[in-house]
């Protein structure tokens, strides 16, 4: 390694470092659950999007045993050479039945879903319009599609109405993509009133709710579901690794559309399948969120949530209105957000600061997330280490 090489690091470093903005990895040294011991210290953990608790569920994990037991430990190549093994076929007509599409398509992570799958739809000629909120990973997958960007103003159907109405006068298709539960603030996309819009304009709307499935709608299926709108968009994205408990991404629709990704997704052509383990455990989760046991879990998630939230606005705190396992407890400076994590974590809570590039610039929080794993002690921990919110917290 050259010098200036090793001066190029230091001096990137230093500056992420000066902005307060420097991240560490800790090291878990248990299961992923709502008591954890992270960086040798026992945590209760609320930051985690391990909604239902299943991360560390006994049926979950013996599926996960029984996936290698049969299948192996690795698949050994991708999935249109040799890695489509049976198991990842049966998750896929899970999830189909489960979201009530024709077909669906797993893929190693929700980033690589995204990033295959919006490439695949838009390009050169075409338009791609974006909340300004969606993940990192819907923003990427835009720019990778060399279709034209354009961003809306949060959930603002006036202005995505605006940017509709320029697309509408180019040539080539438009797709619109947005959260139906956005991951750092917690709010819910008007998904009803997007679809009508999107139907005027003839766009496609492509949703993602990883933050919403097996938490909203009648059968868990997620927001879309909820508003009654399921069977009218185009592409629905989600993640087999917050509420479902295990891990990698997924897109639901038509088998035209799974077959076209098949052709043409770059990350699913290229990359080495989910191995056994993973397929299987993710299987076990769809099956338990649409049992009577994943409804319970949903029951004793919401419970918990009014009882945190009711907790943190009575001491002060200020939190959305809408109903979400996401609870973000803005502060603003980056250094008071990691004073107060840290504060928290002297008290053994686990809620890690969230600054910029992951929240704009000035929104640093606190993201705390509820799972239905949480006991009424955990909350209570919570609500005495936050206390009365200061002013300049």
């Amino acid at each position: 390694m050259t010098d200036a090489f090793k001066q190029f690091l230091s001096g990137e470093l230093e500056a992420i470092e000066a902005a307060g903005l420097l991240r560490t990895l800790r090291r878990m040294e248990s299961p992923q659950q709502v008591e954890v011991n992270a960086g040798g210290r026992a945590l209760i953990n609320f930051s985690s999007n391990d909604y239902l608790g299943l991360a560390a569920h006994e049926s979950l994990k013996e599926a996960a045993q029984s996936g290698v037991k049969t299948l192996g430990a690795g698949v050994g190549s991708a999935r249109l050479i040799s890695g489509s093994q049976s198991i990842v076929h049966e998750l896929e007509a899970s999830l189909a039945a489960f979201k009530q599409t024709e077909a669906a398509l797993c893929f190693s992570s929700g980033y690589a879903a995204a990033l295959g799958t919006v490439p695949t739809l838009v390009g050169q000629g075409d338009v791609v319009i974006v909340d300004k909120l969606v993940h990192a990973s819907l923003v990427d997958a835009a720019r990778l599609s060399g279709a034209k960007l354009r961003v809306f103003k949060h959930n603002d159907l006036a202005d995505l109405e605006r940017v509709l109405q320029w697309a509408n006068e180019r040539k080539g298709n438009t797709l619109i993509i947005t959260e139906s539960v956005f991951s750092m603030d917690g709010d819910l996309a008007p998904v009803r009133d997007l679809v009508q819009l999107k139907n005027r304009f003839g766009a496609w709307l492509m949703l993602d709710e990883a933050h919403a499935t097996g938490l909203y709608g009648e059968g868990r299926r997620g927001v879309a579901e909820e508003m009654g709108v399921a069977d009218r968009v185009e592409v629905q994205l989600g993640t087999l690794g917050k509420a479902l408990g295990a891990a990698g991404g997924y897109i639901c629709g038509a088998q035209a559309l799974i077959d076209l990704l098949v052709n043409r997704a770059r990350s699913f052509i290229f990359s080495t399948a989910p191995v056994p383990a993973q397929s299987a455990a993710a299987k076990r989760g769809v099956e338990l969120a649409q049992s009577d046991e994943g409804e319970a879990m949903r029951t004793r998630l919401w419970a918990n949530v009014d009882t945190l939230k009711n907790g943190m606005i009575r001491q002060g705190w200020e939190l959305p209105v809408v109903r979400s396992a996401i609870l973000p407890l803005i502060i603003g400076d980056e250094r008071n957000t990691l004073k107060l994590a840290q504060r928290l974590q002297e008290a053994g809570i686990w809620v890690p600061a969230v600054r910029y590039p992951t929240v704009a610039r000035g929104e640093a929080r606190l993201r705390v997330t509820v799972s239905a794993a949480h006991e009424p002690e955990h909350l209570d921990a919570l609500l005495r280490a936050l206390g009365e919110r200061a002013v300049d917290a």
